[in-house]
């Protein structure tokens, strides 16, 4: 066996009601005062009610940033840096979807480091971060329990990543699954299925490893089962505990590890069209496996049975392609929409969108080495098979 790393920073406090935990996790970090990092949805919530209350039940004072929107921007990570800077905040809570959860990391290291987000892009930081707590309301991203946080430069149209393997993570996750009962069906599907992906592109990247590949595979069970009756039933409890399990294991497995193709496209139209992360994920998944299904069929073979594919007397290919139809036919069940169906992406641009997913340091460490022709391929059939 060939020497690896792995890094684990964030405590996680996992489990139905945890989010009252909130303020005794905030004194376990020395907080005075805390900026809340959030968007204007969730500012209004009760879960929200929840939060300010544990914390000026423990005497911490707090203020609210509700400005977070799809994609974060670097712009609005300025503001809400300059905020936690003006009340001298100490800790950083950010709940919400991947959005809230990335912003609320770069407010963090901006308030310690300076500058702007893109003079941290790809850098390591001067100064670490302030402490920072992330509360998931979605089981897709796993920003809770990683070393990211993707910012869309506004200028370049861009999503640049803030990356620092053991440094930029939240300090605690609470992971509270009672949180995603709320949420609507189509966040559920497409959250879902970019959980998956991050699963899937974690097992089958270039530089996985041991411990990655088994959290990526059980969270594929866990998706794959849960999924579709979670976006049916939103009030499962046990279905949305599954989602959430899953989503984190496959954030730590991915951090670890790395994601691949589908990832660089979707931050391709991400940064472009303000396509959400979790749609474009979803619908590339089946045809980046497709593209990358020679050389890498044992692999592919393993996550078809991780989904549940009947294997007795089929060859490794065949099972591998039975799982990738298990995908096709799993984002239709739950409503992903087609790349035919974003009408604000036209075929005609897709030579810029193969040439920059190209250019994406994601490509490198895709399962097969894929350029712009092989980008192509897989737009085209994307846009061909719905």
């Amino acid at each position: 066996m060939s020497i690896n790393e792995f890094f684990h920073r964030t405590k996680i406090v996992y489990g139905a009601g945890s989010v009252l935990k909130v303020g005794q996790e905030a004194v376990s970090l020395g907080a005075k005062k805390v900026l809340i990092v959030t968007d204007s949805f969730l500012s209004e919530t009760s879960t929200m009610d929840k939060i300010k209350e544990n914390l000026s039940k423990e005497k911490i004072e707090f203020e609210v940033y509700n400005e977070v929107k799809s994609n974060p921007r670097d712009v609005d990570c300025m503001k809400s840096a300059k905020m936690a800077l003006d009340m001298e905040a100490n800790v950083i809570i950010g709940i919400g979807g991947g959005s809230s959860m990335d912003q609320a990391k770069a407010t963090a290291i901006l308030v310690k480091n300076g500058g702007t987000c893109q003079d941290w892009e790809g850098v390591p930081l001067k100064n670490g971060m302030l402490p920072t707590i992330c509360i998931p309301t979605t089981a897709g991203t796993g920003s809770e329990v990683t070393f990211v946080a993707v910012i869309t430069d506004t200028k370049r149209k861009h999503k640049m990543s803030l990356w620092e393997l053991g440094t930029i993570a939240a300090e605690v996750a609470i992971v509270d699954a009672e949180l995603l009962i709320s949420l609507p069906p189509s966040l559920t599907a497409s959250t879902g299925v970019d959980a998956l992906t991050h699963a899937i592109e974690a097992y089958t990247c270039k530089i996985g490893q041991p411990l990655t590949d088994v959290l990526a595979l059980r969270a594929i069970e866990l998706i794959s089962k849960s999924i579709v009756t979670a976006v049916e039933q939103g009030d499962n409890i046990e279905a949305r505990e599954n989602m959430m399990l899953g989503s984190m294991m496959a954030g730590i497995a991915f951090g670890n590890a790395d994601v691949g193709a589908v990832h660089a496209i979707s931050e391709t139209i991400g940064g472009w069209y303000d396509t959400p992360h979790g749609v474009g994920n979803s619908i590339f998944l089946p045809y980046v496996m497709e593209y990358n299904l020679p050389g890498n069929s044992k692999r592919y073979a393993e996550i078809a049975r991780c989904l549940g594919v009947y294997t007795k007397g089929k060859t490794e290919e065949e099972i591998a392609l039975e799982g990738i139809s298990k995908i096709k036919e799993l984002n239709k069940k739950v409503k992903i929409p087609t790349l035919k169906e974003l009408e604000y992406i036209s075929p005609d641009k897709f030579d810029e969108i193969a040439e920059a997913s190209a250019r994406n340091m994601l490509s490198e460490n895709n399962a097969r080495a894929i350029d712009k022709a092989g980008y192509m391929k897989v737009l085209k059939a994307a846009y061909e098979n719905n």
